[in-house]
This record gives C-alpha cells, sequence and structure tokens, in this order.
C-alpha cells in the first residue's frame, strides 16, 4: 500500500515522500535539506532515490544536501545541464525510458513548462500500485491506464484568475506565463476526463497558487468529477 506524504508544495517549495512498504522516495528536494529530515522525523537513512522534474529552485533547491546525504538523484539532461551540477549521484534519465528504483519501476514522460527539459514521472510498484506524478505542467499529452494513485498540479483557476487581474490583486503580464507553464483547474479536470480513474483511491491536488486557487473549491469540484477521495497538497 503507497503512503504519501506531503513536505512541501507551492512556489515556496516542493518535496514528496512515497513510500510502498519496502522502497521509499522523495519527489522533488526543493526544501532544505535539513526541513525535510524534520518532516522525516529524520528517518532519512531508508531514502533509495529523489526524482527531480525541472531546474526550478523550489524543485531542487536541497540538491546539494540531498547529494552529500547519499541519495541518488534522477533527471533528464537537460534538467542536469540547467543546474549545472556535477557529481556521481546524480543520474539523468530518458523519456519513455523505464528505470528501477527497488521495488518501483519508473517511466519518466515528457510535460510542458517553461524550463530545459522537465518531466513528469509514473511509478509502478511490484503490487501493481500505479502513481502518477506531474507538476508543472499546462498540459499531459498522454494517457495512462491502471492509476491507483495521483500526485498532479492544480495551481489555479481561470475564472479566479481573470478576476484577480481586473481588481488589480494579479498581474495582467502573468496571465501568459501562467497559461503556458502550469496546470489549471479547468485542464485537470478534463485531463481526468481523458484517463481510466476506474482503480484510483488517492488523489492529491499539488502546488495550489497564493492567490489564483481556492483549496475548497477545487477540492469539491475535482471530488464532484471524480468520486474519489481528493486531498489538498
Amino acid at each position: 500500500m503507497i503512503q504519501i506524504k506531503t513536505l512541501a508544495s507551492g512556489s515556496k517549495g516542493n518535496a514528496y515522500h512515497i513510500d510502498d512498504g519496502h522502497t521509499q522516495i522523495l519527489l522533488e528536494c526543493g526544501i532544505p535539506f535539513k526541513d525535510i529530515r524534520k518532516a522525516l522525523e529524520f528517518n532519512t537513512s531508508n531514502l533509495a532515490g529523489c526524482l527531480i522534474t525541472h531546474e526550478h529552485k523550489d524543485h531542487c533547491g536541497g540538491l546539494n544536501d540531498v547529494l552529500r546525504a547519499g541519495i541518488n538523484t534522477y533527471m533528464s539532461p537537460g534538467t542536469k545541464e540547467a543546474i549545472g551540477i556535477e557529481h556521481h549521484r546524480i543520474n539523468t534519465v530518458q523519456a519513455k525510458k523505464q528505470f528501477s528504483i527497488g521495488t518501483w519501476n519508473i517511466l519518466p514522460f515528457d510535460v510542458q513548462h517553461d524550463v530545459s527539459e522537465p518531466y513528469g514521472f509514473l511509478l509502478q510498484n511490484n503490487a501493481g500500485e500505479k502513481l502518477l506524478f506531474a507538476t508543472d505542467t499546462y498540459y499531459i499529452r498522454y494517457k495512462f491506464k491502471g492509476l491507483t494513485h495521483l500526485l498532479i498540479e492544480c495551481n489555479y483557476s481561470a475564472e479566479i484568475l481573470n478576476q484577480n487581474i481586473i481588481e488589480g490583486i494579479t498581474p495582467k503580464v502573468m496571465k501568459k506565463r501562467l497559461i503556458r507553464s502550469h496546470f489549471s483547474l479547468e485542464n485537470v479536470k478534463e485531463f481526468l476526463k481523458a484517463n481510466d480513474l476506474s482503480k484510483v483511491q488517492e488523489i492529491h491536488l499539488l502546488h495550489l497558487s497564493d492567490s489564483n486557487s481556492d483549496e475548497a473549491l477545487f477540492k469539491r469540484e475535482i471530488q464532484e468529477l471524480t468520486g474519489k477521495v481528493v486531498y489538498i497538497a
């Protein structure tokens, strides 16, 4: 059974811990490693790896200390080049080429964000559970079968964003970047409609905007659409 723990989510930092009872993995390290250790009650010696989606600091800011702790990290070649760190524990992986960390088989896939070579990850364990992790993308071109757990960005609502622009809360210039780099509530709904959710146990909504989102609204609308348990990270 997959256990998911949100250590941090949002523009100030992202880090998530997943455990299938055999292998523990960190998804992102966008907060200081000391904070990751504290959130995990200092039980980090069993971390088998860390997946990094892209080079923005809120997703990889703690990388140096993660490497010093002896944890292997995995990212795209473009992300590694953009980060600019050379280390023997940095492993580059190719989109649509599966690799393994302990009991997890992991398939990286390309997503759409304003960075070098961003990835999402599909993780399957030996029990057949499938976890989709996708953040900082405005669109996912792929469909997935048999998902059991989703960790997916739901950054903003177009309706809330437009109202905030009218009221001067959000600068108009921000809209162009948001719609070309982050997943909106509306696009998340379309993605969910297009995918097989029959086995889904949990949906975790990640990376909500501080000003252009509404936790209660997002949770309610995704629950009503899917009939699944929804958590706000």
